[in-house]
């Protein structure tokens, strides 16, 4: 019987030469790749539709843009998604990916769903926490045959198929709508300064333009107008992306602790994504109560490990965004965010849910009498002094 397998595929050196080790040493008969488009360059998508037409025997393209925003990004806002700094642009793509890869694999009655995952990486898990869920074989054949790097460049140039990194510049690129990672080679370093041609998304900082305020809008969360103009979620962070990566906005160069406990060199571009989040984040802070805020910054970091796990499948993961979408009701509002040579600063913010009155809070008031605090401040500390009166 003919054996199909269906591969998560990218275009890349990984995948690109995962199809003829399949038919080299998984019994393959049949290679059938998905390119799932969740906000990469047109241009990769055109290379990897090329590049599949030559070595694979039928491909899929699948548009999930508008998926990817809706039911990921939007609920990434909303939980300020952040692991250790890193705003999970890789990750939140690969459940969805993975999941398209199964339905046509379900389509196509295939025997085996693969992907061209290290074993050091987080994204074998994140593809697998998915693939794993069916009743099919899972391959992996970066991991199965312990390849490195340079040994997939010369056997690419063996099998004829075409690829974009050398030796010399060996790097890994992922990019979606939200993200764009840059890893391999001397990147790994955590010594090595990374040259300034890896970065596309971003100007250097220190050459951006002068300043500028933009106005974003949100409603329960979700942000739906960019000065004024309403705007869908795909276009609003395609010009996100265009404006703050003029200012420079938006690089990430970390320490990564990964799944396994391998510690990683990371260098990320993600506009959008910071200029968002910052002002998400900002107009909760006027909205929400302090035990609220207190509370849902813990629930945030949970929701952020198990979105860079992979695991949105888990439970817990849609308590959490039960949870969270309940904080979201009255986050809604405006906020300007000042962009400048790197940077992106909040400088105003409204809502007509905000917890703040100018007439209470202001020195200049007599609203509240001062004098009703000096209960408060004989009980403030009481505990702490008794303490010390017996120690």
């Amino acid at each position: 019987m003919m054996k199909k397998v269906v591969l998560s595929y990218s275009g890349g050196l990984d995948t690109s030469i995962c199809i003829p080790l399949l038919k080299e040493h998984y019994c393959c008969d049949y290679a059938i790749t998905v390119t799932v488009d969740v906000g990469q360059p047109e241009k990769d998508i055109q290379q990897a539709e090329k590049k599949a037409s030559m070595i694979s025997n039928k491909h899929y393209t699948i548009d999930a843009k508008e998926e990817f925003v809706k039911d990921y990004i939007i609920p990434l806002i909303k939980a300020n998604g952040s692991y250790e700094g890193y705003v999970l642009g890789t990750s939140i793509a690969r459940p969805l990916i993975a999941k398209k890869v199964v339905e046509v694999a379900q389509k196509e009655n295939a025997h085996a769903l693969c992907h061209g995952c290290t074993g050091k990486g987080n994204d074998q898990l994140r593809f697998e926490a998915v693939f794993r869920g069916t009743a099919l074989e899972v391959i992996a054949p970066m991991r199965d045959m312990n390849l490195t790097r340079e040994w997939e460049i010369e056997y690419a140039k063996k099998n004829g198929i075409p690829v974009s990194v050398t030796k010399s510049k060996p790097w890994s690129i992922d990019e979606n709508i939200w993200s764009r990672s840059i890893e391999g080679g001397h990147l790994e370093e955590p010594g090595f300064i990374p040259p300034e041609d890896i970065f596309e998304w971003t100007a250097p900082p220190e050459k951006g333009p002068d300043a500028e305020t933009i106005d974003i809008g949100f409603e329960e969360g979700v942000p739906v107008s960019l000065n004024g103009e309403s705007i869908g979620g795909v276009s609003l962070i395609q010009r996100l992306n265009k404006i703050g990566g003029a200012h420079g906005v938006g690089r990430t160069d970390m320490i990564e602790d990964r799944v396994l406990g391998l510690k990683a060199r990371e260098n990320y571009e993600h506009p959008a994504a910071t200029i968002l989040l910052t002002a998400h984040k900002d107009l909760e802070r006027l909205v929400l109560t302090r035990d609220e805020l207190r509370f849902k910054s813990f629930v945030d970091e949970t929701w952020s490990e198990l979105a860079y796990k992979g695991l949105v499948d888990e439970p817990l993961y849609s308590d959490l965004n039960a949870f969270i979408d309940k904080t979201q009701e009255r986050v809604t509002g405006n906020v300007k965010v000042k962009l400048y040579k790197g940077s992106a600063k909040v400088v105003a913010r409204e809502s007509p849910f905000a917890l703040y009155s100018s007439d209470l809070s202001s020195f200049d008031s007599r609203t509240i009498d001062q004098k009703d605090a000096e209960g408060y401040c004989k009980y403030h500390g009481f505990q702490a002094r008794m303490f010390k009166r017996i120690c």
